[in-house]
């Protein structure tokens, strides 16, 4: 029945019974193609799509009312046909307003874009930046097809961004306005199906921008790409206010915008470009997370007349990079399922630690039974690798959506930059990849406004007009690090002292090295910009860094020299559920020091240690003097060992901030699960979280750098460690 028309599909219909399953199966297969592949004109799609959905009910036998349900479908494929008959006028094009959102009304109204017809000569109207009136859910709609359609689409509008970017660096390039062109379709047809006829109407419009491009028709422009790139944005709020009325009571809000950025694409001519018109951006209302789409502030919107912008580049690759479906068989699974699975993998390894730890193996007497347990906890631990890597993704998308921020702020900005991304397949656990977002964006946007010079400033100063930020992420020592760099002015360490002077973060910087003045921009409210715009300068994006860091036990180096410019670097752990620590024993309690942080242990002799006024104690490694950190001081431990030459001192920290641990023993590398220590506790100072280790105690796992911080303070609370076991 591929052939199959509207007329045929009426004829066979009125043939037909309930019982015709198998007919009526193939009927519905038919509808379903001339929906989706624009075999009907766009304004007749809607009907089609209704026909084939309520011919699914019939079918499943979920129509409450099989002749009803019939008379339903026959009325849809009769108004198809009266919409495919009709001619279309330039009144066609007008869109449904607010207020009127019945499905014939909507349908009625969708815009179209035929290639042999003459452009409607486009005027643009302003509206103001907010929700402009509001559709309502289909009362047949599939709610259990709604949440996956809407996941399945904002994948589809991600890679078509991506390609969009790599279009505007490449306009030849095919394959990349194809995977924008399947995007659009596959989001229109779909949307249609699901009886959701105004984004169908609008993935339409976008669709027929990209097929004019395809087709060599018009060239793809700056003007064409931002066009293209709002569209993109458009569908991601009308996406989330799918969402917001499938949650809700139904409702589903129109965005800001909407009907402008219609008559914009319906009547894009390329020849208008140079007169700058406006285009509208979804209202942030609707648009519920930034990291999605790049915020522009209201009433600032940039034109199609701007004449910079920021170049997207991949290692190794150029304009040949190509965004490709994943052709693995996948399944997906919901979020809290698979960290439920590896809490009870976590609880499983610390059985089998229990078990494997148990007296009864101390004997050696037990020969068979300690092979098998062996043989159980390799299962085990190949099981936690396992379960751990489900959670683990690559940075990827986390990069493609920075650069759409970059090609916005360096248009704000009127910058030329370039955006290199390196190491972008290197993988994460799901839940840091989540709170990584928001410090990437407020940095690499921080570095495009304030990093990176202006195309004259750069040329005054011998350097290239083009700007380049460039962001690559690599493994080192178990640990990941995301780099960010950009050629720009770099920091200026007495303009931070000056400004931290001003505001009372120090006296002076007697004493202080770069690394700790360069540390002061994570201060709340701190900010050396000498003007505030809508993209950054007001002091509280690197504060926010700094806090969404801590919260996943990351750490940030900043390194930078004026004139040549500024290196972040981020070091991050692989994952957060587990640990790879170094078990130590202070008096009779045990502390886990995660590897990451440890260079070396080592027993002192006599000559290497002594005191240091306004330092303490101090040991001599290698010419360098140390700070010595007792940790049964800090945490008020009974019992331990009081002097260095008894104990043990560890090595941690980095560069210029390593401090030597005293410790009374090393008890061995082990890998541990990682628990928090509950809501009672809160956060405890020098303390990430705690495991339980094989012999069924608790071991507290120190944050060397909290701990350090704390023992430098003057004075350091003591933090009991009875007290925190009691709580």
């Amino acid at each position: 029945m591929s052939s199959l028309n509207l007329d045929d599909a009426a004829t066979l219909l009125m043939q037909l019974e309930a019982t015709d399953t198998a007919d009526l199966t193939m009927l519905r297969e038919a509808l379903t193609d001339l929906a989706f592949e624009n075999r009907v004109p766009h304004r007749a799609q809607p009907f089609v799509a209704r026909a084939a959905r309520v011919l699914g009910t019939i079918i499943n036998g979920t129509a409450p009312d099989i002749p009803a349900a019939f008379a339903d479908v026959s009325g849809a494929i009769e108004e198809a046909m009266r919409a495919s008959e009709g001619s279309v006028s330039p009144a066609d094009r007008v869109v449904a307003r607010a207020g009127d959102t019945t499905a014939a009304a909507v349908a009625a109204s969708v815009p179209t874009f035929e290639l042999d017809e003459p452009v409607v000569p486009f005027e643009p109207k302003r509206s103001p930046q907010h929700n402009v009136g509001v559709d309502q859910l289909p009362d047949d709609a599939d709610r259990d097809l709604l949440p996956d359609f809407i996941t399945e689409s904002n994948e589809c509008v991600v890679n078509a961004e991506v390609a969009l970017l790599q279009l505007e660096e490449s306009p030849d390039d095919d394959e990349a306005i194809n995977t924008v062109f399947r995007a659009f379709h596959t989001v229109k047809g779909t949307s249609a199906f699901l009886g959701l006829p105004r984004i169908a109407a609008f993935a339409h419009e976008a669709e027929s921008l990209l097929s004019r491009v395809r087709d060599k028709e018009i060239a793809y422009t700056k003007g064409c790409a931002d066009l293209a790139l709002r569209s993109a944005d458009m569908l991601k709020a009308l996406l989330v206010s799918v969402e917001t009325g499938l949650n809700g009571d139904g409702k589903l809000p129109i965005p800001g915008g909407y009907h402008e950025l219609l008559d914009a694409l319906a009547g894009y001519d390329p020849a208008r470009d140079a007169d700058g018109v406006s285009l509208p951006t979804p209202s942030a209302s609707v648009v519920a997370d930034a990291d999605d789409i790049f915020p522009i502030a209201t009433g600032s919107t940039p034109t199609i007349a701007s004449t910079t912008s920021a170049v997207a580049a991949t290692n190794g690759t150029g304009n040949k990079a190509r965004v490709e479906s994943n052709a693995d068989a996948t399944i997906r699974v919901r979020t809290d399922r698979l960290d439920r699975l590896i809490d009870m993998v976590g609880e499983l390894v610390i059985a089998q630690s229990i078990i494997a730890g148990d007296e009864l193996f101390g004997t050696g007497k037990q020969h068979d039974l300690l092979r098998k347990v062996t043989h159980a906890g390799k299962i085990v631990r190949e099981l936690q690798d396992l379960s751990m890597s489900m959670r683990m993704v690559p940075l990827r998308a986390t990069f493609q959506k920075l650069t759409r921020v970059v090609r916005d702020t360096a248009s704000k900005a009127s910058k030329t930059v370039q955006f290199v991304t390196e190491g972008d397949d290197v993988e994460i656990d799901r839940n840091m990849v989540d709170v990584l977002g928001d410090p990437l964006v407020h940095m690499v946007r921080n570095a495009v406004d304030h990093g990176v010079e202006g195309p004259d400033e750069r040329e005054a100063n011998g350097k290239p007009r083009l700007g380049v930020v460039r962001l690559h992420a690599y493994h080192a020592s178990g640990n990941v690090v995301v780099e960010l760099k950009d050629d720009g002015r770099g920091l200026h360490r007495d303009k931070i002292v000056k400004k931290a002077i001003e505001k009372r973060l120090i006296d002076s910087d007697k004493g202080m090295t770069d690394s700790d003045v360069f540390n002061l921009i994570f201060a709340p409210g701190f900010s050396t910009a000498e003007q505030i715009t809508d993209i950054s300068g007001r002091g509280v994006g690197m504060d926010v860094v700094r806090r969404n860091l801590e919260k996943i036990r990351g750490r940030i180096d900043i390194t930078s020299a004026p004139g040549k410019g500024t290196t972040f670097a981020i070091r991050l752990p692989l994952t957060l559920a587990v640990t790879d620590g170094m078990l130590v024993r202070v008096g009779d309690e045990r502390f886990v020091i995660p590897l990451t942080h440890i260079h070396m242990s080592f027993r002192p002799e006599q000559a290497m240690l002594s005191t240091v006024v306004g330092r303490g104690e101090v040991v001599l490694l290698r010419g360098e003097l140390l700070p010595i950190i007792r940790l049964h001081r800090l945490f008020d431990v009974t019992g331990a060992v009081q002097s260095p030459l008894d104990g043990l001192l560890m090595i941690v920290g980095d560069g210029d901030r390593r401090t030597a641990l005293l410790v009374d023993d090393l008890l061995g590398q082990q890998q541990v699960v990682a628990k928090t220590l509950g809501d009672g506790l809160g956060k405890v100072p020098g303390v990430s979280g705690g495991a339980i280790l094989g012999d069924g105690r608790v071991g507290l796992i120190l944050d060397v750098s909290e701990t350090v911080a704390l023992a430098q303070s003057h004075e350091p609370p003591p933090v009991r460690r009875d007290r925190l076991l009691a709580a």
